[in-house]
């Protein structure tokens, strides 16, 4: 979150009513309080827009996964299936064997199986069929 939308959101608490804000966005969380003793707002989860108002960078916490990752390794769309109507590559609870394909992302219109990097029983899927995955995100769970 850039610093000019943190001074409006900062101005928006100050001359209102509102006693607190808390904004979540994927990059991080942004809570803004107005404190009583001081009239003006304090602000949790970015930085220092200047007195009086106190700040704390907060990064959102996932808990780690159990298992092997299956990361992905491109910036592109899941998909658990070849297409629309087409049974998922892996199920949870599915046995997979390294090297089998286990979900495909589309890059740049072209279709990249991704095969699991290890054996082992699907317990979790990380990802909805059709969202946007990042280099290097968590896809799958294999245990």
């Amino acid at each position: 979150m850039d610093l000019r939308k943190l001074k409006t959101l900062i101005d928006l608490v100050s001359d209102s009513n509102i006693s607190e804000l808390e904004i979540v966005e994927a990059d991080g969380k942004v809570r803004i309080v107005k404190s009583a003793g001081q009239g003006g707002p304090v602000l949790t989860g970015a930085p220092t827009a200047g007195p009086p108002v106190a700040a704390e960078v907060v990064s959102p916490v996932a808990p780690e996964p159990v298992g092997h990752v299956v990361k992905s390794p491109m910036v592109g769309t899941f998909y658990r299936s070849a297409s629309p109507g087409s049974e998922a590559f892996a199920q949870i609870g599915a046995l997979v064997k390294e090297g089998q394909a286990i979900c495909i992302i589309e890059a740049m219109k072209i279709m990249n199986e991704i095969e699991a990097d290890a054996s082992g029983t699907v317990r979790e899927i990380l990802c909805e069929n059709g969202q946007a995955v990042e280099f290097g995100q968590p896809l799958f769970v294999i245990e």
